[in-house]
């Protein structure tokens, strides 16, 4: 399979030609390659997830509200829950969870004990689409293969002091 970074391989590394010219204006270069970095990767993983996940009809976005779903305890959460456990504002989260529904992923119901929240619940199709969904992301190594176990643990290490500090966790 032809990743989308195999097809739009570029001749030089531009993060490496944007330090340099960084460096000759500004300060601070290291920590500017390191987030330019950080958020090139992210794009690159997110785009091959998304498109192992096109053919199920799901983005990693959708994907995540089901398989946060399928850790609670009654397969439901509020949407509120969903947005603050995903860290995403509530104006994210509906249009996440009308596609899931629409799709018949979950459904929405009013919550039984607060009348103005309302319920995002997992079905048995969504299940079966969040299992097939998680066997191609595990099989793809979550579009990490480049990386050994050991350096996924280290890179896990080295992003955990910015998130503590930005009150993560």
């Amino acid at each position: 399979m032809t990743t989308s970074t195999e097809r739009h391989r570029l001749p030089f590394d531009p993060i490496q030609e944007a330090s340099r010219l960084w460096g000759l204006r500004w300060e601070e270069t290291p920590r500017m390659r390191a987030v330019t970095s950080l958020m090139r990767v992210h794009q690159l993983v997110l785009t091959e997830l998304d498109e192992l996940l096109r053919p199920l009809g799901l983005t990693f976005a959708r994907y995540e509200v089901l398989v946060l779903l399928s850790f609670s305890r009654r397969g439901a959460l509020p949407l509120g829950k969903i947005g603050e456990r995903l860290q995403v504002h509530a104006t994210s989260v509906t249009p996440l969870v009308k596609r899931l529904e629409s799709a018949g992923l979950i459904q929405r119901t009013p919550h039984p004990e607060d009348g103005r929240a309302v319920l995002a619940s997992i079905t048995p199709e969504g299940r079966q689409v969040l299992q097939q969904a998680t066997d191609a992301i595990v099989s793809a190594q979550f579009a990490l293969s480049s990386l050994t176990d050991e350096q996924c643990d280290e890179l896990t290490q080295l992003l955990a002091p910015p998130r503590a500090a930005a009150g993560d966790f």
